[in-house]
């Protein structure tokens, strides 16, 4: 098995993808939020780059069906019901609605994945039932290819430290791994933080500008382990519970 982690400065090429599992993460804020919404009863997030195809796809449901969400530059996009706040995805907010969904980084990501495998949608948050999921999915071979969404076509240490530790995971015990360069540098830059990651908050430049807007709580939020036993596939243009059929 070949492990490949893309750090999120480059654009992820057809290849980098084709017949592989695929993990995306995006720890500030998207794949937390994903993960806590679906948790909450959502019945799916559907992934959008902009804002506008977001607003045109909303009208062709009814409007009690759905709800849009997302963020630029960190705030809920005028008109939108939900922000990118996990703490906004309660069970009252989202139970039994689709969230029709577009922020920065994360949406454009999971956009380029189309050729995988399979594709997981992972945070902290959801670490290990990811690393789980994956394992399971690679257990009859092929590649893995961990795609850091990075911040504004920037590396993110936040990402990049969630990297290492679920390739770490999911190598556990195996013996028939090849690490590219990518995969190396995740797992050194882990593990400093293997005992824990809320020092990821002072460490890392997006944690802090988040915090320094307003949005300390979201950040703790998102540099919690495991709190959800859940892992998000995306099949079919959908975000979804692994394990959980395709809505249609």
């Amino acid at each position: 098995m070949r492990v490949d982690v893309l750090l999120g400065e480059a654009p992820v090429a057809p290849a980098d993808v084709a017949d592989r599992v695929v993990v995306v993460i995006d720890v500030l804020r998207a794949a937390t939020t994903v993960a806590t919404a679906l948790a909450s009863g959502a019945r799916a997030v559907i992934p959008f780059e902009t804002i506008e195809e977001t607003i045109m796809r909303g009208k062709a449901y009814a409007r009690g069906e759905v709800l849009l969400a997302g963020e630029r530059r960190m705030v809920r996009p005028e008109g939108f019901d939900l922000g990118n706040s996990p703490l906004d995805y309660t069970q009252e907010a989202v139970a039994g609605r689709t969230i029709l969904y577009s922020t920065t980084n994360g949406t454009a990501a999971l956009t380029a994945t189309h050729g995988a495998r399979s594709c997981f949608f992972a945070a902290f948050v959801n670490a290990t039932a990811t690393v789980n999921a994956v394992r399971d999915a690679l257990a009859e071979g092929g590649d893995l290819t961990v795609i850091c969404s990075g911040h504004e076509k920037h590396l993110a240490l936040e990402d990049v430290v969630c990297a290492g530790r679920l390739v770490r995971g999911i190598c556990d015990g195996r013996d028939d791994v090849i690490r590219g360069d990518g995969a190396r540098v995740a797992e050194s830059v882990e593990r400093p933080f293997m005992g824990g990651v809320v020092s990821v908050a002072y460490d890392a430049a997006h944690a802090r500008s988040l915090m320094a807007a307003g949005f300390a709580d979201d950040v703790h939020a998102c540099l919690t382990l495991d709190r959800f036993d859940v892992a998000v596939r995306y099949a079919d243009r959908q975000l979804q519970l692994a394990g959980v059929a395709i809505a249609r």
